[in-house]
Order: C-alpha cells, then structure tokens, then sequence
C-alpha cells in the first residue's frame, strides 16, 4: 500500500505509473480522490481534537467550580459540555468513515513502478533483459512433450489426480516423485549457500497476513479459502514467510534478512483454459522454493540483481536454456515495483514457459506490515521487501523431461545425480 503522503508529494509520479500499467483516466482519479479524503480526514481529525481539548478544559473549569461552591454556574457548563460532546462523538464517526474510505482507496491503488519498466499493455510487451545466448534445442518432431513422457515412464499420474482431487492436481510416482524431492532439496541447500534462513511455514493464513503482502484484496478470486474458518491456502511461501516481520522495528545493522522456505502452493488459476494448461504449464497445486529478502531501502535494487543471479545461477546449473525478462507496465503485478521473470525453453512444445518471477516491492508491503527501521538518527522508516520464485518446479520438471529425453530414456542433470541416486529415467 502506498503511503498517504507520498501519493500526495508524489502524484504526478503515480499517475503516469498508472497510465504505464493502462489504468483509464477514471480509475486514476481514484489519487485525486484518496488525496481529498486525505485532506478531509486531516480537518476533521483538527476538529475533534480542538472539541476533545476544549472538552477538557470544560471539565477542569467545572471542577474548579464546585471546588469554589458555585454549584449553579458549574451547572450551567455541564449542559454546554453534553452538547459539545455528542459534537465531537458525530465528527469523530464521520472521521471514521473517511478514514475506511481512505483506506480502500489505498489499497486499491497499485505500487508504483521502478521508472526502468517499459510501457505495455500485455506479456508480449514484456522487455528481453537478457536473452538466451547459445542455440535452442531442436528435437525434431519426435520429441514427447512433457505429460507423454510422464506417462511413458510412470512418472506423473494427471488422471489419477484429476480423479482424486480434480484437473490441475497432478500425482507423482516413483522416479518423478523422486526429481520432485531432489530438486527442492537442492534449490533448499543453494539458498542456505547463499545465506538465506530456511523457513518451513504454515500453508494455511489468515485475511490480515493475506492483506499485508497484498494478495488481499487484489487476489482473493485466485486463492483457495477457507471460509468456515475465514483461511486462506497460499498461492506462495512469500506470504507467511514475509509475516514473520510484519509490525517489528529493525536497527540498520539487522539488513540483510534472508529468508527461504520450501511450500506446496495453491492458486485456483480461474479461466486458464486450452494448450496453456496441458500437463504441469499450469496446475492448481505446485512445489515451490522461495526466496525473500528484507533490506534498506538504498541498497534494495542491488539486492534485487543478486536475487537475479541466484536464480540464474541455478538455471545454468540444470542446464536448461532461459532467457530473462523485464516485465511491462500491464504485466507488473499490483504489488510489484519492478519484476524480472525467467523463462526456460520447452524443446518439445517449442514455447517458452516461465519458471521464475523476482521483484522488489519497495515499501508497498513494508506499509501494510507495518515493518520499520530506525535510521542513524532514529528515526522509524519503511523497509524494502523482495521475493523471487527459486524455483518453481512444476515447469522445471517439464523443461527437464523434454530438454533431456532420447530414444532410450532422459538423462538427469549432473548436479541433481547426488540428489537422485541415478542418472537416467
């Protein structure tokens, strides 16, 4: 959520940001309209707080009154000090009701974003950051996609799953249980390398802990919920693992936080539909590692960039041919400043599908969390949070199978054998 008074120093900023992520001018008046409620809070606030002091004094002079025996003039204010605090009762109720319309407002209002997103409408406007830089793999119309395979060789039961749960549940067996388990153990131990702090979470979270990190209210169509016990499923570990900070204050010297966690995650995907959604593209439950960083706001774009390169690192470490992206304005999430996603070449169904999405939210979370630092002169400031997909396995598992199959089997990358136990499927 933005803050209230940087919206207002800030306007201009925010509205061309809006116009870069397509808003219609009617949606962008939703600034002018959290700056007037703004404004209005602000003079309301003064009356209830002049009526609140005046009140006081009233109550004060009535005690002297009595004191001094002057029962009747005591009397008198008394009536005066009933008027003027159903008064203050009715402009501090009005106040409220700004106060929660504010409220929706902010949170109805996008992050802004980093002045290096390029203006677009939809992914094809997306930005190649970095581009892959060898020759894609071209295996011929023999080659199996991904659910062929799985069936092939009893790797992944899509029919079973859809009978046990429903479309989009998908059931590993055997060896593609056992690539499931090495590649999150691997991600797991290549963060703890990078110093993150391994986190296991509850995948079940509450509406405020949803709302602090944004996927309330922009999100609640894709989550599964709860509503018996008003819960959510986690569509990402993002979600606890950045509440674990939410209302603390940090010294300067607690930057870097790094955190990670391994979670299965639950998105509803409502809409998806046609060859997007073939095998593991697009599935309603998926293994994910995630990483998350807290950090000073100076140093949060050059942390972002590291993140960057974690990823990278474990792209090339499988071997897999990706390519970097610089998401567009209309494909910026609600919560994101800037967000690289990483995409990996799927060799038989010759399209590329992504694996990652990195982004740096800047303060627009740290204001929902409440999450602070003091500076060197002691003053409370927002926080930068920071997360990235590293990685998300669902894909990574179909861009291996496919990547690396022949007429005989599909061969593990080297740095997964340790993990496996074997070296061929």
């Amino acid at each position: 959520m933005l803050e209230v008074n940087k919206i207002e120093e800030q306007q201009e900023r925010i509205k061309e940001s809006l116009k870069k992520r397509n808003w219609s001018a009617t949606k962008i008046a939703l600034v002018d309209e959290a700056i007037d409620l703004n404004h209005r809070r602000k003079d309301l606030q003064t009356e209830v707080d002049q009526k609140k002091s005046e009140l006081n004094n009233l109550s004060k002079e009535i005690g002297n009154l009595f004191k001094s025996g002057k029962k009747e003039e005591a009397n008198e204010l008394r009536s005066k000090v009933s008027d003027l605090k159903a008064d203050a009762d009715e402009k501090e109720a009005e106040m409220n009701q700004v106060i929660n319309l504010l409220e929706d407002a902010l949170l109805s209002i996008p992050n802004t974003l980093h002045e290096s997103v390029p203006a677009g409408s939809s992914e094809e406007d997306n930005e190649v950051y970095k581009d892959y830089e060898g020759i894609l793999p071209n295996m011929g119309d023999q080659a199996l996609p991904h659910w062929e395979l799985a069936e092939k060789y009893n790797l992944i039961d899509f029919k079973l799953g859809a009978l046990i749960t429903g479309s989009g549940f998908p059931l590993f067996r055997g060896k593609g249980s056992r690539l499931q388990r090495a590649l999150i153990t691997y991600f797991l131990d290549e963060a703890a390398k990078a110093g993150f702090e391994e986190i296991v979470p509850p995948l079940l979270v509450n509406e405020e802990t949803a709302r602090a990190t944004g996927q309330l209210p922009d999100k609640e169509g894709q989550m599964y919920h709860v509503t018996e016990d008003n819960l959510y499923l986690i569509p990402t570990a993002e979600v606890p693992i950045t509440n674990i900070l939410r209302g603390q204050i940090l010294e300067e010297t607690d930057f870097p936080i790094k955190l990670t966690g391994y979670t299965p995650c639950f998105r509803r995907e409502a809409g998806s539909y046609g060859a997007d959604v073939k095998g593991l593209n697009r599935v309603h439950q998926f293994d994910k590692v995630e990483i998350v960083q807290i950090e000073h706001p100076d140093r949060s774009y050059d942390t972002l960039h590291q993140m960057v390169e974690h990823v990278e690192g474990l792209l090339k470490s499988l071997e897999l041919p990706y390519r970097i992206l610089r998401l567009c304005g209309g494909d910026t999430g609600f919560t994101s400043a800037l967000t690289y996603d990483f995409e990996v070449y799927s060799a038989a169904q010759k399209r590329w599908l992504e694996v990652s999405s990195v982004s740096n939210f800047e303060t627009f979370q740290s204001n929902r969390l409440k999450l602070r630092y003091k500076d060197n002169e002691g003053k409370k400031r927002l926080a930068h949070t920071l997360n990235g997909s590293a990685l998300a396995l669902a894909r990574i598992i179909a861009c291996i199978l496919e990547n690396n199959q022949n007429e005989t089997g599909i061969k593990m990358p080297a740095v997964l054998v340790d993990y496996l136990g074997f070296e061929r499927i």
